[in-house]
């Protein structure tokens, strides 16, 4: 065994104080470049800056961490929330820039820098709040209805409308939030009632909700619901899900009433067939109310529901008849704001006719629409036919080609049988199934289309005179 001599211990001595000097590295407390870190998708970026010494101890591979404790500033399950690049960061100070955890939401969150080559670790930071507002926007409950009411000794249920859409950004979308729910007692102050995503009321009051961000402000509330105990004059809120008035030309709107256990619902005093559910789906104007079972109780509410669209006449029948050489003058009356005129003819757009009225001085198949052009876009349609006097055919047809050419397009009858004559005129198809039966036949049948491929279908008629003989026969219908 080689024997190691004092000048080789004294040796060894000196290398093992200098690598113990080099490891040895003090990192100071952080300091924040934020007081609070109220994230979002939008924003997501602080800063924190601290010092080390001696700058001379880092080695090569080191790499500075940042450390997140929980919401209640205990590091014991820890967060790394940033990590530099090995020998990235070489002098002191720095400052680091880093992103907190979309599930962060408390007020007393604190960080540590540490150190990995040599090993070390500052003191906690100061308290910050830190949340992750991962829904920013307002919100609805209770359906947009500002009203709720309920039974002497019972509660009306508050909750956040869900799910959310273009309309509502709901917060009940994002699983990781909570919500703080508020009771008003004055215009501008409120105190706290309860948490949780529906809240049971059982005082009356003007109640709203927060997405809970803590101490960083937000725009994730709601809108406020006035509740009250029912009375025998008490009345609730029905909301217009397009609002009031509504431009009947996009479509119905959702009239919804307030939570219940059955409801009926009414327009202008009449009661509405099967309408019995929280919401109703209307595009009329009109008065329509509802009455609302509460269980114990029941309240009821109305609302004077106004479109913004329009309103049109046509002076024409559906069928007219006119001599050869005559003409129709036709003429649309409308309140349309900046009303467009389109009339077709056979379905082919009559370019030269552009405003209310149109001369007619040929048969065939009409329409004209009405555009409203200004405000609320909108449109409404009329349809009518234009035919010869009734011809004086001899005898019933049995068959017909409704093709829109403008010859044998419809059964045409003898005129003893048609309008005026008090004729009973039934058609019936291959099933049995009545077509058309009328007193007033004005030979227009078919009124609508047939679609057929391949097979010509085949129909019944029993014509009935009032004085004379019942004339039965069949009509296939071909292309």
């Amino acid at each position: 065994m080689k024997n190691f001599t004092l000048t080789n211990i004294l040796i060894c001595l000196v290398f093992s104080v200098s690598e113990n000097s080099f490891a040895q590295m003090v990192i100071g407390k952080p300091s924040l470049g934020f007081t609070q870190a109220c994230a979002s998708p939008s924003f997501n970026t602080y800063n924190v800056t601290f010092s080390f010494s001696p700058d001379t101890a880092l080695l090569p591979t080191n790499q500075f961490m940042i450390e997140l404790s929980d919401e209640t500033g205990d590091f014991s399950d820890a967060t790394i929330i940033y990590s530099s690049n090995a020998g990235a960061v070489t002098t002191s100070p720095a400052t680091l820039t880093f992103s907190v955890p979309i599930s962060i939401s408390g007020e007393a969150y604190k960080i540590k820098i540490k150190s990995t080559a040599p090993v070390s670790s500052s003191t906690p930071s100061n308290t910050f709040a830190a949340y992750y507002k991962a829904q920013d926007t307002p919100f609805s409950i209770n359906n947009l209805i500002a009203t709720g009411s309920y039974c002497s000794g019972g509660s009306y249920l508050l909750t956040i409308d869900n799910p959310g859409g273009e309309d509502n950004d709901s917060p009940l979308q994002y699983p990781s939030l909570t919500f703080n729910w508020y009771k008003e007692t004055s215009q501008t102050t409120s105190v706290f009632v309860a948490e949780g995503e529906t809240f049971s009321v059982s005082e009356p009051g003007t109640y709203f909700v927060e997405t809970n961000y803590g101490t960083c402000t937000s725009n994730s509330y709601s809108n406020r619901v006035t509740v009250s105990q029912v009375t025998s004059q008490s009345t609730s809120s029905i909301s217009s899900s397009k609002g009031n008035p509504f431009c009947s030309g996009e479509g119905a709107t959702i009239l919804s009433a307030i939570n219940g256990n059955s409801y009926q619902w009414y327009k202008d005093g009449e009661v509405i067939s099967g309408a019995s559910g929280q919401m109703y789906e209307t595009s009329e104007s009109g008065t329509y109310s509802v009455s609302i079972n509460l269980g114990d109780c029941t309240t009821s509410a109305s609302i004077d529901l106004e479109s913004t669209g329009f309103t049109s006449d046509i002076n024409v029948e559906k069928v007219n008849m006119i001599d050869e050489n005559e003409t129709l003058e036709v003429i649309v009356t409308t309140d349309a704001v900046g009303p467009q005129f389109k009339w077709f003819l056979n379905e082919s757009l009559i370019a030269s006719a552009v405003t209310n009225t149109y001369e007619v001085n040929q048969t065939g198949s009409y329409k004209v629409v009405v555009n409203q052009t200004s405000g609320c876009t909108a449109s409404s349609e009329f349809s009518f036919l234009v035919q010869n006097t009734f011809p004086n055919v001899v005898e019933i047809p049995n068959l017909i080609s409704p093709n829109n050419d403008g010859a044998n397009d419809t059964w045409i009858i003898p005129q003893e049988y048609v309008s005026g004559t008090n004729t009973e005129v039934t058609i019936l198809n291959s099933s049995g199934k009545v077509e058309l039966q009328t007193n007033n036949y004005q030979n227009n049948w078919p009124e609508n289309q047939i679609d057929f491929k391949s097979i010509n279908p085949v129909y019944y008629y029993i014509i009935k005179p009032q004085n004379g003989k019942t004339k039965k026969g069949s009509i296939t219908v071909v292309k």
